[in-house]
């Protein structure tokens, strides 16, 4: 007569043939199949394409704007080159004081505008397309992507810095950001077209030039300190210092293209989390908000999961997947940029109409041109 054990031992022969069946949690887990993705991924290439475009027309841009300033520091007028007003792009605080102008006068600025349609072109990228002026257009950060996939490749490992100094150092480019916005903010219209129709706001381009041509000893090892910072900490300058940055960043959080995840299709392989330049847990959440995303498709062409992780739109009520293909982020790109542009040439709205007879007398001296507000 078989003698009945009591149910608590029962249990435990029960879970004792369980654990010899499936030992481990991770063993019970069902693996997930992989269907990989048909096709190759050209987005890199595509976004590869453009850093090195822009990067080479900014450099042909500056030449051709030293040239420029030469012939009036010279005297040699000659050859009556024009001013590549696409210097302005780098001029971002006059940029955002003449849409503020634009937005409360109704009058497009004289003085600048290149550098307000720039804005308003890569304001447009960051809504529609996350921060994509930073990932494709900018050239500081291409060098900046370049020396830490550099120093990467060279040393075999980057520096991650821990959470409880990353956030802080992180919010260092808001307070810059915070500072030009309220010294914006306490201008009046006139006091904008003023301080652009000063010697100071005239010759701004001409002034940052110098800064560059003539650095002292403390400039370069500031940026010295920066560019070694960059080799090792990814993104270095845009991932904490930059004002811009920190501003297309607030724009894009509104964008409605994000990184997307579908969890079914997904094998958690974690790759996409360890391609992110901006150190995004990608590979943990479904929808990328983050103000840090660059939109620079990197997680999304190395995943291997067919439709697991794409830049993608909202989807209303149909299944069918809203994906924007690395082609069309770069034809969107283009357009935007060209199209901004386009229009401001071709309604007169891109060269600021200064005679040459004024430049003559204001470049020569632009490191005597004191700032409106300060004296300096």
């Amino acid at each position: 007569m078989a003698t009945e054990l009591p149910a608590g031992r029962r249990n435990e022969l029960v879970d004792v043939r369980l654990e010899e069946i499936l030992p481990t949690a991770a063993v019970r887990k069902t693996k997930k199949r992989l269907v990989r993705r048909i096709g190759v991924d050209h987005s890199q290439t595509y976004r590869r394409g453009f850093q090195l475009a822009f990067l080479a027309l900014n450099v042909v841009l500056g030449a051709k704007f030293y040239y420029w300033v030469r012939q009036f520091e010279t005297g040699d007028l000659s050859q009556s080159l024009q001013r590549p007003a696409g210097v302005e792009g780098w001029l971002p605080i006059a940029g955002l004081m003449n849409l503020k102008y634009w937005i409360l006068g109704g009058h497009i600025p004289q003085v600048h505008p290149a550098a307000m349609f720039l804005l308003i072109s890569f304001l447009a990228m960051a809504f529609l397309l996350r921060k994509a002026f930073c990932s494709w257009l900018c050239p500081v950060g291409t060098l900046s992507e370049y020396l830490w996939k550099g120093g990467k490749k060279l040393f075999g490992w980057n520096l991650p810095l821990p959470r409880w100094i990353d956030l802080p150092l992180r919010g260092l480019k808001y307070l810059l950001l915070g500072f030009f916005v309220w010294a914006i903010s306490t201008m009046s219209a006139v006091g904008i077209q003023d301080f652009m129709q000063s010697p100071y706001g005239l010759i701004a381009d001409v002034k940052m030039l110098n800064f560059f041509r003539h650095i002292g000893e403390t400039g370069l090892i500031v940026l010295g300190v920066f560019a070694a910072a960059s080799v090792f900490v990814p993104n270095f300058w845009c991932r904490f210092l930059c004002p811009y940055g920190a501003l297309l960043g607030m724009v894009a959080f509104f964008s409605p293209a994000r990184i997307r995840r579908k969890t079914e299709p997904c094998i958690d392989c974690g790759k996409c989390a360890k391609a992110c330049p901006a150190s995004l847990p990608v590979d943990k959440l479904v929808s990328i908000k983050s103000v840090e995303c660059t939109g620079c498709l990197e997680c999304v062409t190395v995943c291997p999961a067919d439709s697991a992780l794409y830049l993608g739109l909202p989807q209303f009520g149909a299944k069918k997947t809203r994906a924007i293909q690395g082609w069309a982020m770069a034809a969107a790109v283009a357009v935007l940029f060209f199209g901004v542009v386009g229009f401001a040439k071709a309604t007169g709205h891109w060269q600021s109409p200064i005679p040459d007879a004024s430049y003559q007398v204001l470049v020569p001296h632009a490191d005597e041109a004191a700032h409106p507000m300060t004296g300096r």
